[in-house]
Order: C-alpha cells, then sequence, then structure tokens
C-alpha cells in the first residue's frame, strides 16, 4: 500500500515508518521536519494545515496518524487546534480522498480518571473525565476517528503505554537526566505496578493494526510489552542502562499531587522551557497501578511483543556505550 504516515519525526513515528518501509509499503510522511527514514518520502507541514494535508494525503490507501501536541502543560488552545481539529481535517481528508484504512494512534490516559487501572482493556475514552488538556483532547480525536469507522475505511485506535527505549527524549532521557541531577523521586516508594513498551513493539503493534484494519476496526486496543513492572524498578532499569545513579528518595503521593497542583499554577504565569517537574497528572501517574490486559489486542491485532523488558534495558544499555 501507500501509506500515510503522520508525526514521523517524532520518536515512534520513526520507528512506525521504519518498520512500514521494511515490510514494503511505499510511505510518505507528513510532519514539520524531515523524518530520517530511509526510504520513505517527506512532505513537510502540520496536521493543522489543510493544504499541507492535501498534498501528502493525495494517491495514498491507508494513513496511520501519530501528530499529536504531547505535553503535560502549554496553551490549551493549541492542544486542540493540533490533537482534535488537526485529526478531523486529516479525517475529512481521507474520506474524500477514499483513503482504505485509518490507524489513530491514542493513548491509555484517555480512559483515565485518576484512580488505578488494574488488568483492565481498553475503557471507553472519556473526554470528560481523563485528566489534563493532552489526555481531553487525545479523547476527543479518538472518538472522532472512531465515529467515521465504516466499510469504505476501517478505522482501528490504537493505545500504545509508555513508549520507550534508545533515542527517546520524551521519557527516557527525562528520566535519566532528572535522575543524574538528584530530581527524580520516587511517590510511595515506586510501588505502583505499571505496563509500559518499548519502541520496537509499538511501532509493530501499530503496523499489526494497519494490517487487520478489516477485521479489528471500530475498536481501541491498549498495546503494551505485557509485563507490569514496579515504577520505581522500571526506572531504576533505565537509569543503569544509563550509567547514572539510581533514585532513592522517596515522597507521598498526597505531597506529589499538591507539587504539581502548585507546579501548575506557576507554569501558567511563566511556563518553564521544558517540561514541568511535576503535574497532578504525572503524579498520579507514579503512584496508581497501570497495567492491562493483553488477550484482545493480541488475537484482533494476531500480533505478540517481540523484545522482552529486559531485552530492551540491554539494548539501551548498549545505545549509552555500556
Amino acid at each position: 500500500m501507500t501509506v500515510l504516515v503522520t508525526g514521523a519525526s517524532g520518536f515512534l513515528g520513526r520507528a512506525v515508518t521504519a518498520a512500514l518501509v521494511a515490510e514494503g509499503h511505499a510511505v510518505r510522511t507528513l510532519q514539520r521536519r524531515p523524518s530520517g527514514v530511509t526510504g520513505a518520502s517527506d512532505v513537510l507541514g502540520t496536521v493543522a494545515d489543510a493544504a499541507a494535508i492535501a498534498r501528502a494525503i493525495d494517491g495514498v490507501d491507508a494513513v496511520v496518524h501519530l501528530a499529536a501536541k504531547v505535553s503535560l502543560a502549554g496553551d490549551p488552545a493549541e492542544f486542540r487546534a493540533v490533537n482534535v481539529e488537526g485529526t478531523r481535517t486529516l479525517l475529512d481528508a481521507a474520506q474524500a480522498e477514499g483513503v482504505q484504512r485509518f490507524v489513530q494512534v491514542s493513548s491509555p490516559s484517555v480512559a483515565h480518571a485518576g484512580s488505578a487501572l488494574v488488568g483492565v482493556g481498553a475503557e471507553p475514552a472519556s473526554p470528560e473525565h481523563a485528566r489534563g488538556d493532552y489526555a481531553r483532547t487525545k479523547a476527543e480525536a479518538e472518538l472522532l476517528a472512531l465515529g467515521r469507522d465504516s466499510a469504505a475505511m476501517p478505522v482501528v485506535a490504537v493505545r500504545p503505554h509508555l513508549v520507550w527505549g534508545p533515542g527517546d527524549a520524551q521519557l527516557t532521557e527525562r528520566i535519566v537526566d532528572r535522575a543524574r541531577r538528584g530530581r527524580l523521586p520516587l511517590l510511595n516508594g515506586g510501588t505502583a505496578l505499571v505496563d509500559s513498551t518499548y519502541v520496537d513493539n509499538a511501532a509493530s503493534g501499530i503496523a499489526a493494526a494497519l494490517r487487520r484494519a478489516d477485521v479489528a476496526h471500530g475498536r481501541a486496543f491498549v498495546l503494551t510489552n505485557g509485563e507490569p513492572r514496579p515504577v520505581g524498578d522500571l526506572m531504576a532499569g533505565i537509569c543503569r542502562a544509563a550509567g547514572v545513579r539510581v533514585p532513592r528518595w522517596s515522597i507521598p503521593a498526597g505531597v506529589g499531587r499538591a507539587a504539581g497542583a502548585l507546579v501548575e499554577r506557576v507554569w501558567e504565569v511563566r511556563p518553564g522551557e521544558d517540561e514541568p517537574p511535576m503535574t497532578r497528572f504525572l503524579a498520579e501517574q507514579l503512584s496508581t497501578a497501570h497495567w492491562f490486559d493483553q488477550r484482545a489486542t493480541r488475537e484482533a491485532l494476531d500480533w505478540a511483543p517481540s523484545v522482552s523488558i529486559d531485552e530492551g534495558l540491554a539494548r539501551l544499555a548498549a545505545s549509552y556505550g555500556r
């Protein structure tokens, strides 16, 4: 197929693009800077620009939509313009072009209302209860996409959870950097059990959703390694791979949430250059369990992860020259 991938210059987007090229598809990308993926052709632009979408989608058979504003803070209007209205414009263009398959890359946060998620599947996306502008707008975008599902254009939503690996600046490098500076606390001792997804597994799972869109359409699937671990253990593994000190100090979850609320108020007035060090959403993520039943995902997508967490940590260590 000729496949359009949006957001291909991002960490996961590059991995998905490379996986689709390796499968023999003709892959076109849409994002603000070159994707850097050999074998893919780039169209520079954003999903907020209808003209750029029109150029990118011409002659396309399928779309994998990863482009999004991903942040713990920021202008609510920007989240909406990219995550909701950009998705709407892309869906309109896909239907007008006669696109035959559409994969919406979403997030488990669209169904997170602040309490633990223990052994659940893909609960319904809920913009009303999702925490923060990113999660709310991604929930709206997922509902928009699934609302366009039809026999003519099957739509599948995939929610990779905590994607990490070599080259990841969003999660891995922030953990390493903050641990190096002694600014990575554990909440409640880091005992909350969480799922995560090694990047190669996330990419292969999204590619599987594209292949299986004709039988899996109209549904959302959470995608993980299926190896829940205490969040403190996962962070420790990443720190050891990078050769930095493992975080040891812990604060109560309630203190973390209170600090997050304070930081959010400060960020509204004087936003920093990087992500805020703590938010209420981040405190909840670090102190409540998030692990998911993967049986429906693996059956519907005919997919299983190929890289274990331990193998992923070994690859991460190798990337740091260790």
